[in-house]
């Protein structure tokens, strides 16, 4: 592998000479530079950035740790991630999986955005007393060095649920999310709540948010006839997988069966009929947690902030 004294040899210059020509450094003339530069290029030569990295503490990379590629979920969130990344400079890695957890306490990258739950509270918090910056998405942690920007939960799931009243519906399926899934356990609180106050009659079954676990759900409902069905499926892949069971079976949707969701993908609005969903902009959720994560890497103040939702 080509290094800088095969470049330093080759031009017949110092080493550190090379150094500072490679690093831009106004030490050497242009001439020099540019001859260092056609050299190294010719030698077909790659920067050790490990080594750059740990000579000067910073790395102008950061990560998002999510806890699978699957789904449409992310599409919109990441996006936002990598705009805000660019517009700091940064360079934006998305991973999964426990070894590329090693890649902050390794100094590879200058702070992590998390919306993993197989990550747990406590190794977030060992990085943070390191000394590590981190933003969560998916979970309330208090730490000097970790700030959470969430969704609220609360305000559209309520809209959601209080809606079923227009619709005349008295009977609520609730489609759950894991059990130790933040955004789920918040969701369905709110959901608990109004089914209290409008007093539906309400049946809750966990899923694992994916359309597999909303069709297999929606297949074990027994709808009795001229009874009409509420079904709030607390993501859009469940209510997507509840509305292909009952498109399957002829169920009558929009009618009988009235299914709401929550993240309101596109897939769900073009639907016939649609199904209306609990909105918010994935682009600024995941803009704002690059701004607050570039806060604390600067070591400027940061505050937790919520991303507003809606119903509609």
């Amino acid at each position: 592998m080509v290094g800088i004294r095969d470049i330093a040899k080759e031009a017949g210059v110092s080493i550190s000479t090379v150094s500072y020509a490679l690093n831009g450094s106004p030490r050497v003339s242009d001439k020099t530079r540019d001859k260092i530069v056609e050299i190294a290029n010719n030698l077909n030569y790659i920067p050790n950035m490990a080594g750059q990295n740990l000579r000067k503490q910073k790395t102008d990379i950061i990560a998002v740790h999510i806890a699978s590629y699957q789904g449409a979920f992310y599409g919109d969130l990441l996006q936002g991630m990598h705009e805000k990344a660019t517009e700091y400079g940064l360079e934006l890695i998305v991973c999964s999986g426990k070894r590329s957890r090693l890649l902050l306490p390794q100094r590879m990258i200058d702070g992590i955005l998390v919306i993993d739950n197989t990550y747990s509270d406590e190794e977030l918090l060992k990085y943070a007393k390191l000394n590590y910056p981190i933003v969560v998405l998916d979970r309330d942690l208090r730490h000097e060095n970790i700030r959470s920007v969430l969704l609220d939960n609360t305000t559209g799931t309520k809209e959601a649920m209080h809606s079923f009243k227009r619709d005349d519906i008295e009977q609520v399926l609730i489609l759950s999310g894991p059990k130790n899934n933040f955004d789920s356990q918040e969701r369905l609180a709110a959901a608990m709540t109004v089914a209290k106050e409008e007093g539906y009659a309400i049946e809750v079954v966990e899923g694992n948010f994916t359309a597999e676990s909303g069709y297999a759900a929606a297949s074990q409902i027994q709808c009795k006839e001229g009874e009409r069905l509420g079904i709030f499926a607390l993501n859009d892949e469940m209510a997507l997988g509840a509305y292909n069971y009952f498109k399957e079976v002829d169920g009558n949707i929009g009618e009988d069966i009235i299914i709401k969701g929550f993240d309101q993908s596109e897939i769900t609005q073009f639907l016939t009929p649609p199904i209306h969903s609990v909105s918010y902009s994935q682009r600024e959720w995941g803009g704002r947690g690059v701004e607050t994560l570039m806060k604390l890497i600067l070591e400027e103040p940061a505050e937790n902030s919520i991303i507003p939702t809606y119903f509609s």
